[in-house]
């Protein structure tokens, strides 16, 4: 076969075409994910055990950030970060099939002559605006136009590339039901993405190159090529993401069989191709038929399909190293930028919770004297010295996505309390170490002190509880902020005159030298661990009129 210089034009021209219909909806998808960022967390972190309810979810995100496969990757990194059990996934996973028909039918829409308004207009809105927000929904309808823009373009290239033999020879093939399955296959994991492998699908019938009788089972096959990133991204992780990939395998290549047999041996491209003579709207229908009634027909049976892949992947997790590593946070949702940022803020809570165990621990260590606390929290301790570094690791890559300004406001703030969290850590080691000296040597404090040790304890603990609580809420309260205020300053103002205090003890022979010189440390740990609460408390409000003592490290 041979090609003049106006084929060649027309295949680099329907190339070009492709790229920018991919670029476009790729930059609308990303826009809406954005946009929608705050809402979409609050949607996926309201999703109960109810597989309905779950499939309706999955349903309602992927049509609005456009990916199912972003979805299911989404998926399978909160199974493995244990956010999600396998049924909630599942039940996601097989709505996100519906939601991703919602782009095949808007290309299937006659809108196309607009599609340089919407990249203009689109294009003004991302350069004159101010804020992210408004520049969200300007990438928005710029990749709206830039996809419909790069579609007409592929269509427009491709009529005469159509009618070669060499063409048409390869579009005949994929009449095969085996070879056009595989074909789709091949494609969508190429592009990474069902919904674009339906949208060339549905340029290329827009150019007279493609029927519904060879587009059908390329169709089919699609739908399980989408799993192929989902499939990769669960390599490595845990055996429940593992099994979530596989059961999402299991349910693709299911429904495609039932799909291939129906064509096969029932009217139902007839019965298509009597509804609309739109080849372009008949792959839309195939796509979207196929993906709710493999659902509703697979979406009961879930449990059978979860059992298959605990037998295909037995046994279970290894929870030996379980704290030694994020349990909220996965690489995966880096894809994701709003439900990274969710998730990092479980992340951090956790943290900080640990970090408030360890001081807890540390204390009864002291006071009991108690060896085997002071083993416990230098067992913690490491796994608190991990999380410090593990999430800033996370954050320095979560702070170079996109990002809604809100939230990259908090992750400014998060570098600070996650800080902060470790040297809460530090200095409980700091108290274990002392309460080893005290047990070493055999010592015991004054009733006095003793007493005074109770207050300081309760005090700090209490400001770290609030300081928590502040931190998990996010919302700006005065009432909380004069109240860790007001602790923090009591707690300075008891150091010293409890310093004073021992001094006095000292010196009318009360406590000896070696108690003495534990008590100030003791108090000098407990003083600098309220500090570093209150930033965490006053760092959560950037923008707000609250002070706060700079702690010291």
């Amino acid at each position: 076969m041979t090609f003049d210089h106006d084929v060649i034009m027309e295949i680099i021209l329907a190339l070009g075409g492709l790229g920018l219909f991919l670029y476009g909806m790729r930059l609308m998808g990303e826009g809406l994910e954005l946009a929608a960022g705050s809402n979409l967390r609050n949607l996926l972190e309201k999703l109960t055990t109810n597989r309905f309810l779950g499939a309706l979810v999955g349903v309602v995100v992927t049509g609005i950030i456009q990916s199912s496969t972003a979805v299911s990757v989404m998926c399978v990194g909160f199974v493995n970060a244990a956010i999600m059990n396998l049924s909630q996934a599942m039940g996601v996973i097989m709505g996100a099939t519906i939601g991703t028909t919602v782009t095949s039918v808007l290309l299937s829409i006659q809108i196309s002559d607009y599609a340089p308004i919407a990249i203009f207009l689109g294009a003004i809105m991302v350069m004159i605006s101010k804020k992210n927000n408004h520049k969200y929904i300007g990438q928005i309808i710029a990749g709206f136009g830039i996809l419909f823009f790069g579609m007409t373009t592929m269509s427009a290239n491709l009529k005469p590339i159509a009618q070669s033999e060499f063409f048409s020879s390869i579009i005949t093939s994929v009449s095969n039901p085996i070879v056009g399955v595989l074909f789709g296959i091949a494609f969508a994991a190429i592009l990474q993405s069902s919904s674009a492998a339906v949208g060339v699908l549905q340029a290329l019938g827009a150019a007279g190159a493609l029927l519904l009788p060879n587009a059908v089972y390329m169709v089919y096959g699609i739908h399980i090529g989408a799993c192929v990133t989902a499939v990769i991204s669960a390599i490595g992780a845990t055996k429940a993401a593992k099994r979530t990939a596989l059961c999402y395998v299991l349910f693709t290549v299911t429904g495609t069989l039932i799909f291939v047999l129906i064509s096969m041996f029932t009217p139902f491209h007839a019965w298509i191709e009597s509804v609309t003579d739109n080849v372009t709207f008949q792959i839309s229908l195939v796509h979207i038929i196929s993906s709710i009634v493999a659902t509703l027909l697979l979406l009961p049976g879930i449990d059978l399909i979860i059992k298959f892949s605990e037998f295909v992947i037995p046994g279970k997790e290894d929870n030996e190293v379980e704290q030694s590593r994020l349990k909220y946070v996965d690489e995966r949702l880096l894809s994701t930028p709003p439900f990274a940022v969710s998730q990092v803020t479980k992340e951090i809570d956790r943290m900080g919770k640990l970090a408030r165990k360890n001081f807890e621990k540390s204390m009864l260590a002291f006071v009991n004297k108690d060896e085997a606390m002071i083993k416990e929290v230098e067992e913690n301790e490491e796994v608190i010295d991990y999380l410090n570094m593990a999430i800033t690791s996370f954050l320095v890559k979560l702070n170079g996505l996109n990002l809604e300004d809100s939230d990259r406001v908090k992750i400014g703030s998060y570098y600070h309390v996650v800080s902060d969290m470790e040297r809460i850590g530090d200095h409980a080691e700091n108290i274990c170490e002392l309460a080893g000296m005290l047990i070493s040597k055999n010592e015991s404090f004054s009733e006095d002190a003793a007493k005074e040790i109770e207050i300081m304890n309760k005090l700090v603990m209490s400001i770290i509880d609030d300081s928590l609580k502040m931190f998990e809420s996010s919302h700006f309260d005065q009432k909380m902020v004069d109240l860790v205020s007001n602790i923090e300053q009591e707690i300075d103002d008891k150091t010293a005159i409890y310093k004073d205090r021992h001094i006095q003890r000292l010196s009318d022979g009360t406590c000896n030298a070696t108690v003495g010189t534990l008590f100030m440390e003791l108090l000098t740990n407990l003083e600098r661990i309220a500090d570093h609460s209150t930033n965490i408390a006053f760092s959560m409000y950037p923008h707000q009129e609250v002070t706060s003592k700079e702690a010291v490290g």
